[in-house]
């Protein structure tokens, strides 16, 4: 209540009206939920009015969802158990808007439910802005879906342009955005809370759990447990390590597609599944070493919280780890791709226990500079800077009528079919 107090009382200070629109929030857990909870959580804290737009949680009990909620059909995401992807709804945003029509629109996945906020947003006249969350182009490769990336980046590409910009975590999504043809590229960089995740949790009880005495070497892993994440080259980075140090454990916390196939062929490694809240800060804290082999992260929040935790970091050179690790002195740089340098350097640190220590010391000191505070500040910002995109400042004139007609049709006929929950009597709907 004190940072709203002080929000509200700074000169100039102007409460504003946000919707985000979203296909996946919390309960769910993933770095796009989690950016999403931080960003709404710190907004609101400063005395800002948020609505949020989200498909229906299967499971979830809808008399409890908040007022300021609105619940979307949708549909199961494939690969993603639990996850919904939203149906279009442009007729329910259109009378959601109209009633109570926001400052600015905050669009964060690129779904059909996304695609109708920001066509909604266009034709209402709101500002919108959307976000580029999730590297999708780049995770056809892992799926077997390479014909597909060409059509995913004109997707992409139709959808954000028609937004007055779109925020990416680092400079390295905004040069490649760019050269795809994406206009009106910014940077939205990202914070940690360094007293959720810090080495005040680490827990000795937790280490002997994993056979890990207190000389011993904690390795982990924190992420989704599925092939874009190349958790091959962190098995092999390990086997690496556990040949100079038979001491050296392998811990896992995730969950994915690829859990049950590596339990079966990796019995030695442990596997810890999905944590939260303080379970997860405990095992950040208790571990010594984090390897992160992934090549497809828009950023990567698992590296911040990782050095908030006293970690030293083992990453390749790009996204988070480019932003905030100073090579060899906050943690370990690997040219991107260059999976003998990770390899080698996995090697070097666990035979240098020492200076596995040294990294995590100073990447706890730079993680405490690295606060949500700015972030928000950025956002607001942004939000003010835009202004409402038209068919033609959005799209080519010629295009847009056609694109217009084509996706009213569809969104009509889908909301004729699957009604929305816009109707029902609970409040948060």
């Amino acid at each position: 209540m004190g940072q709203m107090a002080t929000a509200q009382h700074l000169p100039g200070f102007r409460s504003r009206q946000i919707c985000f629109v979203t296909e996946t929030y919390p309960p769910e857990i993933n770095g796009v939920a989690l950016t999403l909870a931080r960003l709404i959580g710190g907004l609101t804290a400063r005395g800002h009015t948020i609505s949020l737009v989200r498909p229906y949680q299967r499971g979830a009990d809808v008399s409890r969802v908040d007022r300021n909620v609105t619940l979307v059909r949708g549909l199961p995401l494939p690969g993603y158990p639990g996850l919904q992807f939203g149906l279009p709804a442009g007729g329910l945003l259109r009378r959601l808007w109209s009633r109570n029509r926001p400052d600015a629109v905050y669009v964060a996945t690129e779904g059909p439910l996304g695609w109708s906020a920001v066509r909604t947003a266009r034709k209402l006249g709101i500002a919108a802005v959307s976000g580029f969350h999730t590297n999708y182009d780049s995770y056809s490769h892992y799926y077997r879906l390479g014909c597909l990336r060409s059509m995913a980046v004109r997707y992409l590409r139709s959808l954000h342009n028609q937004t007055g910009t779109t925020l990416v975590p680092g400079l390295d999504m905004q040069r490649k955005l760019q050269g795809l043809g994406f206009r009106n590229v910014s940077l939205l960089g990202r914070g940690v809370d360094s007293d959720q995740f810090g080495p005040h949790h680490r827990c000795e009880e937790l280490r002997l759990s994993w056979g890990v005495g207190r000389h011993g070497c904690a390795v982990l892993y924190v992420g989704r447990i599925a092939p874009e994440k190349n958790l091959s080259l962190a098995l092999d980075a390990f086997r690496a390590m556990r040949r100079l140090d038979d001491s050296c454990r392998f811990i896992l916390v995730g969950d994915g597609p690829m859990r049950a196939s590596l339990q079966r062929s990796h019995p030695d490694l442990i596997f810890c599944g999905m944590k939260t809240g303080r379970e997860l800060s405990r095992h950040f804290a208790s571990a010594d070493l984090f390897l992160f082999p992934s090549k497809t992260e828009t950023f990567g929040n698992v590296t911040l919280e990782a050095m908030a935790s006293g970690l030293g970091v083992i990453a390749y050179d790009y996204a988070a780890a480019r932003m905030h690790i100073t090579d060899s002195v906050t943690g370990v740089l690997v040219p991107y791709g260059d999976a003998d340098a990770f390899l080698a350097a996995a090697g070097h640190l666990a035979d240098d226990r020492t200076l596995i220590r040294k990294l995590g010391m100073r990447a706890r000191e730079y993680a405490l500079s690295v606060s949500w505070s700015r972030v928000l500040d950025s956002f607001v910002a942004h939000l003010e800077s835009v202004r409402p995109q038209t068919a033609e400042s959005g799209m080519a004139a010629s295009a847009a009528p056609v694109a217009d007609d084509y996706q009213e049709v569809v969104e009509s006929a889908i909301e004729r079919h699957v009604p929305s929950f816009e109707s029902a009597p609970e409040p948060g709907v």
